[in-house]
């Protein structure tokens, strides 16, 4: 399964358990594990996740869309990385 891989910081002086690089490792072992393939990897750093209006989300969800998909997933090392907004998280899922 071809999946995309969405990695998150809010400040570049995120701690080391959220880092980025933290992040896309913990999510190539875990679509390793998985027999997943990451076709691509959107980072975002010094980007909150309160607000939608992010170059690498946005993109993302763009790609998303396109026929044919270009990824099946989206794989987050947590939610929280995704998007803090409840209503962002509810639309953009």
């Amino acid at each position: 399964m071809n999946v995309a891989a969405y990695a998150r910081a809010s400040s570049l002086a995120q701690d080391v358990d959220l880092s980025i690089s933290a992040q896309i490792n913990a999510l190539r072992r875990y679509a390793l594990d998985k027999g997943m393939i990451i076709v691509e990897e959107y980072i975002e750093e010094a980007e909150s996740g309160r607000s939608a209006d992010r170059p690498a989300f946005l993109r993302m969800i763009s790609d998303a869309k396109q026929v044919p998909k270009p990824f099946e997933e989206i794989l987050v090392w947590k939610l929280n990385r995704f998007a803090r907004n409840r209503e962002d998280s509810i639309v953009y899922k």
